[in-house]
């Protein structure tokens, strides 16, 4: 499949993810992570819709796929600190959470 498919399966995840379908959002992300799994963007998308399913060992692994793929950003620390601290590990959680405060910019 081409890169397209990947940025189509993306934007589509992306669109659900807004309208807070979870579920299939999941599974338009997961076919863009399978074509681009490299991409820390669909990483933490797709991680943020494991939590909206309340998945929560599956969102900390794509966190911190997205976390290894791009170490400054902020909201995939964020999101790695989240669903951490869902799964009781909050020791790591409070690292990442530091992590993602020093990595923000244009907090209020």
């Amino acid at each position: 499949m081409s890169e397209s498919a990947a940025y189509d399966a993306f934007t589509q995840g992306h669109e659900l993810l807004r309208s807070k379908d979870f579920h299939q959002a999941a599974l338009a992300l997961e076919r863009a992570r399978r074509l681009e799994p490299d991409k820390a963007s669909v990483r933490e998308a797709l991680g943020r819709a494991y939590m909206g399913c309340r998945d929560f060992p599956r969102a900390r692994e794509e966190f911190a796929a997205a976390v290894d793929l791009g170490p400054t950003d902020g909201y995939a620390h964020f999101g790695l600190a989240k669903a951490l601290e869902r799964l009781g590990d909050r020791e790591l959680a409070a690292r990442h959470f530091t992590l993602a405060r020093c990595f923000q910019t244009g907090l209020s």
